[in-house]
């Protein structure tokens, strides 16, 4: 096993450690924009995947290197892998040809809340962690009880 390397070259060139920012805005951007792309594309064209995955057990660790990897990966080389091995590999719970009983819960809101949620590393066990996080709970789960006529008791 190895390390980090103490200088890697970042996908703009640069070599310094003092440029690389693993949380740099303008990376998280670009990278973001690419990703959001490639999942556009994939619900683009989910209708072309078989709804569940034709693989067989242990295909996937045929197809990635034995340990991870020592020097970080390009966005690029990391969404060809995804499409390529991690795709194939799962259920495709969006696709209109898949009819089963459990609902799927994607949605553009969903995705969008999910990223909020993920971009701010909202921990949100108890009040004191994330007031906002629980109040908003909450509310909303009240919403939902008063739409489905629920009796004051069932309510925050």
């Amino acid at each position: 096993m190895g390390s980090l390397k103490a200088d890697p070259e970042l996908e703009n060139g640069s070599t310094s450690m003092l440029n690389f920012n693993p949380l740099d805005p303008n990376e998280f951007r670009r990278q973001a924009h690419m990703m959001v792309d490639f999942l556009a594309d994939y619900y683009q064209n989910i209708e072309k995947y078989p709804v569940r995955s034709q693989v067989e057990p242990g295909y996937l660790s045929k197809c990635l290197p034995g340990s991870a990897p020592y020097d970080p990966e390009p966005i690029k080389k990391i969404l060809y892998d995804v499409e390529r091995h991690i795709i194939p590999g799962i259920t495709h719970w969006q696709s209109p040809n898949h009819f089963a009983f459990f609902p799927s819960s994607g949605s553009i809101a969903g995705f969008l809340g999910e990223l909020f949620s993920t971009g701010f590393n909202v921990v949100d066990f108890n009040w004191m962690s994330s007031p906002a996080a629980t109040e908003l709970e909450s509310i909303v789960m009240d919403w939902l009880g008063k739409m489905l006529q629920l009796p004051n008791p069932f309510l925050f």
